[in-house]
């Protein structure tokens, strides 16, 4: 129907013309009560906010030369994050002559992406950053 014989109708109900959906062709109006709509879209917003999930990036930090009870902590703490469905960033970090053997950080970044397998992929590598290598990984 053409926009003034809508608008007209509108006024006699006392309720607002409101364009739905203007991308459409033609566009999409509706006749009603312009508050009630602002409040129920405000409703589904919340309700959407409500249930989703912002993802945050933890970080576990590690030496080179980790003794076993405290790599099993921190892949326990690995799984919990998980469970959690937040991405993890692990850190190795070398100090001294350390860096020159960067074969050992290397393999204790495997041993983490071997026993982590079942619970999260690896979203980016190992890569140097400095004194540092770093890998994270993100919940399956």
């Amino acid at each position: 129907m053409p926009v003034q014989e809508a608008l007209k109708f509108a006024e006699q109900a006392g309720l607002d013309l409101v364009e739905v959906s203007p991308t459409a062709k033609p566009p999409v109006c509706r006749v009603l009560d312009y508050g009630k709509y602002k409040y129920e879209l405000s409703k589904k917003a919340r309700v959407a906010k409500k249930h989703r999930h912002v993802v945050h990036i933890k970080e576990i930090k590690m030496r080179s030369e980790i003794s076993e009870h405290d790599f099993n902590f921190k892949i326990k703490h690995a799984i919990e994050f998980f469970s959690r469905k937040d991405k993890v960033k692990f850190t190795l970090v070398f100090r001294g002559r350390e860096s020159l053997h960067k074969d050992i950080g290397e393999d204790v970044l495997k041993r983490v992406k071997e026993v982590l397998s079942e619970h999260a992929v690896v979203e980016s590598d190992m890569r140097n950053e400095g004194r540092n290598l770093i890998m994270i990984m993100a919940p399956r």
